[in-house]
């Protein structure tokens, strides 16, 4: 039997309470600059209360809502990806001592780890698809031969509360991937499903025991039939209202085939290799190492910082660069996303948040180029091939 229970905005406010109460720093969704973005949050008053937005291929746009919603918007600017994976890490640092004989290397622990300083981050607000990203990065980053230590670290004491999804934007298609618009309670430790019609209150689901301990010092009140129902006629609307559909059947199959397809060539004549759309993914985790030092020599760091397949050092050896062109590079991308991280990873690379589409800057769809391979002549596969996308 699923635990459900019901909270109102009060309660929504003691939930952020007992979560800092227990040391967490609460992380959620707040509007800044133009955009719904992740920063601490203290009150229900921080959080984006009464907007929505309208997101397009290259386009995006807050809209002020007719009610009072809190979360009545589709994916933000931000993932989960930069507070358990950030954009810059430090690694370690080094000094040389005053006579210039020695030189000190101090390696950098895990945030936190040395000291206890930072606290443990309790994420507010997080969607089918960043919930899902962040199930993949667990496996990838902390669940083979060589963990991540600064990854699995942050992650192992985190608090996760979703967030069903209401309003999908139009570049969504996390419904085509199996991983929203309900957010799975197998990985989170609450969900809440935000309901207006009849008062404003919020069905929650516990899905861990740490949840149900949170809980326990949130006042709540029983979960009827009828809330239920509603909370799943939420996401029974979202999903027939998503503004994207990426059709997975064969997909695999098909990118493998298509590695000498005239689209990529169509596809690089509008590419700028910005590296927008693997910046804003929330499960790309490709990095480098830059080294800095002063002026003097006598100190220096290294940090791991983001990377993109779509510059062209990132393939560089000995020699040159594997892939010179814009047409190699987005080949590259879309086909390990979609096709080689299911034999790399044993799932697709692609959640369905469509923020690729919304943040690319010439509006370059991955949904409309997956059509247009399976549109091309040649590129038709088997009706039998198919391929689960999503988790």
């Amino acid at each position: 039997m699923v635990d459900r229970r019901m909270i109102d905005v009060d309660g929504l406010q003691a939930l952020i309470d007992a979560l800092l109460g227990r040391g967490y720093a609460v992380i959620g969704p707040t509007v800044r600059g133009g955009a719904v973005v992740n920063a601490r949050v203290t009150s229900v008053d921080d959080l984006p209360r009464g907007w929505g937005d309208e997101q397009g291929p290259a386009s995006y746009r807050l809209r002020r809502r007719e009610d009072d919603a809190f979360f009545g918007f589709a994916a933000g600017a931000q993932s989960a990806k930069p507070v358990f994976f950030p954009a810059d890490e430090l690694l370690w640092r080094g000094t040389r001592s005053p006579d210039g004989r020695a030189f000190e290397v101090e390696r950098s622990a895990p945030a936190g780890e040395d000291d206890g300083a930072d606290a443990p981050s309790a994420l507010l607000g997080v969607r089918g698809c960043d919930l899902a990203a962040v199930g993949i990065h667990d496996r990838v980053l902390a669940g083979r031969g060589f963990t991540d230590t600064h990854y699995a670290h942050r992650r192992a004491d985190a608090f996760v509360v979703a967030v069903a999804c209401s309003d999908p934007g139009g570049t969504c298609f996390c419904a085509s991937m199996g991983t929203g618009p309900a957010p799975d309670p197998q990985r989170a430790d609450l969900v809440l499903t935000e309901l207006l019609d009849g008062g404003h209150r919020f069905v929650v689901e516990v899905g861990s025991e740490r949840g149900a301990e949170v809980l326990g010092d949130v006042p709540t009140f029983e979960a009827t039939p009828a809330d239920v129902d509603a909370g799943a006629a939420v996401t029974d609307r979202a999903e027939r209202r998503m503004g994207r559909r990426l059709d997975t059947r064969g997909l695999k199959e098909l990118l493998y085939a298509s590695v000498d397809s005239p689209r990529w060539a169509e596809v690089a004549s509008r590419c700028l290799s910005c590296t927008s759309c693997t910046m804003v993914c929330p499960t790309c985790f490709c990095t480098s190492v830059d080294d800095v030092a002063d002026l003097t020599g006598d100190a220096v760091e290294r940090h791991r910082v983001w990377d993109s397949c779509f510059t062209s050092a990132f393939s560089y050896i000995h020699g040159g660069t594997v892939r010179e062109s814009a047409s190699s590079r987005y080949r590259q991308w879309m086909t390990h996303k979609l096709a080689a991280w299911q034999d790399q990873f044993g799932s697709s690379g692609c959640v369905g948040c469509g923020r690729c589409i919304t943040w690319c800057p010439a509006g370059i769809d991955i949904t409309e180029e997956a059509a247009a391979l399976r549109g091309l002549p040649g590129s038709n596969l088997p009706e039998t091939a198919a391929v689960p996308g999503g988790e």
